[in-house]
């Protein structure tokens, strides 16, 4: 079997319509390895196509760039070079002559190149789009490798990163200025808005990543806030950011809470670990907001408290700590904030009259106790009747930010991808990683290039000729 493929190209600057053969496709003997189209001749096709299209358009912008567009009067051609231009379907080198600017205006510059000024990145959104995705979603290596086996392109790693990390930084530049407080108007008029959606359950914890400080080996790690926002109806949306590299991260949570619909009568339940810099982060943001400390990580603590206890040495002028932490717990989970602090403090007391309270593994519990009765006292204002709410059926914990901690850092960053990262490189990619995440990266991409739509081209199906 024989197939020639031809592409006709019509343009109202052509006196008729141009046909051009791009390919001869031959088959032997029906198989299954040639029944229809192979990879690569789809890729070949593919690329051939657009290197006639691209000819055939280039070459009619330059001759309506030719006409002054004030005058009317043509201009003329000083020289010309070629552009590579980079796209889903190949990497192409187009003629591009320089014309010289009109007289009938004052101009800065005697020439200027109309192609160069038309395609400034030499990238087409779609293949950054493209590129920014899969590399937010796996490495930057293998989404090179993807890339170039399914795409008739020639990737680089260095390329791919480094358009990722453009298109994190216009992400940025479209994030609003940081303040202090986001709470606006006052009561009277929060009350003349709509009735608002339901209530908003919002999670905020940490993670880490490896840290990169050149050719230092033992930078050490540094810090990532990962928070997720869980409507009562509609889609949850996830941010991150790098902790004390974050220049706005309180702007960042509240421009996500306002993708969900927020309003300042709408009840938002905020669910983090007591630490300051979350703690921080969520403060200020909407008047109807209610903050709690977050169940698991007591429950975490504790747990962690009674294992070391058990190696504890016997003695019975020792405490028993096991079911000192026990009855606390118990406390707490009932709102009791007084009676737990009181038996901390008691534990406390108990392990200060020891007398071996030297003894390293004596040590260790004693400095758990009294690390925990400060946590707890200082976030005793955001611990409600768990019990009583759990009851209800309202959230207590933040195992669901745990799984997202999971989501949006673990599985790129650290567990199947061993790097160390700069707290810049790790920051940008996390914000495209979150919009991919979220489902918003190519609405953002749309923004910025509003043509970059399905609708954007006419096409219809018409018989193949073989």
């Amino acid at each position: 079997m024989k197939a020639t493929i031809q592409i006709i190209i019509e343009h109202e600057s052509l006196a008729e319509p141009i046909t051009e053969e791009i390919a001869c496709l031959c088959q032997g003997d029906l198989v299954p390895e040639n029944f229809g189209l192979t990879l690569d001749e789809g890729k070949m096709l593919l690329a051939k196509i657009q290197e006639n299209m691209v000819a055939q358009q280039a070459a009619a912008y330059i001759a309506e760039q030719r006409s002054c567009p004030e005058c009317g009067q043509r201009r003329g051609i000083k020289g010309s070079h070629e552009i590579i231009w980079r796209s889903l379907f190949g990497t192409l080198k187009i003629h591009s002559p320089r014309l010289y600017t009109c007289s009938c205006q004052p101009q800065a510059k005697k020439s200027f190149s109309p192609l160069a000024a038309l395609l400034p990145e030499r990238t087409t959104p779609e293949f950054r789009y493209l590129q920014s995705k899969w590399a937010s979603l796996m490495s930057y290596g293998l989404s090179v490798n993807i890339l170039e086996e399914v795409i008739p392109l020639q990737a680089y790693t260095t390329t791919v990163q480094r358009h990722t990390l453009e298109t994190a930084e216009k992400l940025e530049a479209e994030l609003g200025d940081e303040q202090y407080m986001f709470i606006d108007a006052c009561e009277r008029d929060w009350e003349a808005l709509p009735d608002p959606d339901p209530l908003l359950t919002v999670g905020i914890d940490g993670g880490y990543v490896h840290a990169r400080e050149g050719s230092n080996r033992k930078a050490g790690w540094f810090e990532v806030i990962v928070g997720k926002s869980i409507p009562e109806n509609g889609a949850p949306k996830r941010l991150a950011f790098v902790n004390d590299y974050d220049e706005k991260p309180k702007r960042r949570l509240f421009e996500m809470l306002q993708a969900q619909g927020l309003q300042m009568n709408q009840d938002i339940t905020f669910l983090s670990d007591g630490g300051d810099t979350v703690r921080n982060l969520q403060l200020y943001l909407s008047p109807q907001a209610e903050h709690l400390l977050d169940w698991f990580h007591i429950t975490m603590r504790i747990t962690a408290m009674k294992q070391m206890a058990k190696r504890l040495p016997k003695d019975e002028t020792l405490p028993d700590v096991i079911s000192e932490l026990e009855s606390t717990k118990w406390h707490l989970w009932h709102g009791n904030v007084y009676d737990a602090v009181r038996r901390l403090d008691a534990l406390d007391i108990d392990f200060a009259c020891y007398d071996g309270n030297e003894e390293e593994r004596v040590k260790k519990v004693w400095k758990a106790i009294h690390e925990f009765q400060r946590y707890i006292t200082v976030n005793q204002k955001y611990i409600p009747n768990y019990g009583e709410r759990h009851r209800y059926g309202e959230t207590i914990s933040t195992t669901f930010v745990e799984s997202t901690v999971n989501e949006v850092i673990s599985r790129r960053m650290v567990k199947k991808q061993q790097m160390r990262w700069t707290k810049r490189g790790a920051h940008l990619l996390l914000q495209v990683r979150v919009q991919t995440l979220n489902g918003d990266l190519k609405a953002a991409f749309r923004r910025r290039y509003p043509k970059m739509v399905t609708t954007g081209t006419e096409w219809e199906a018409l018989p193949l000729t073989t």
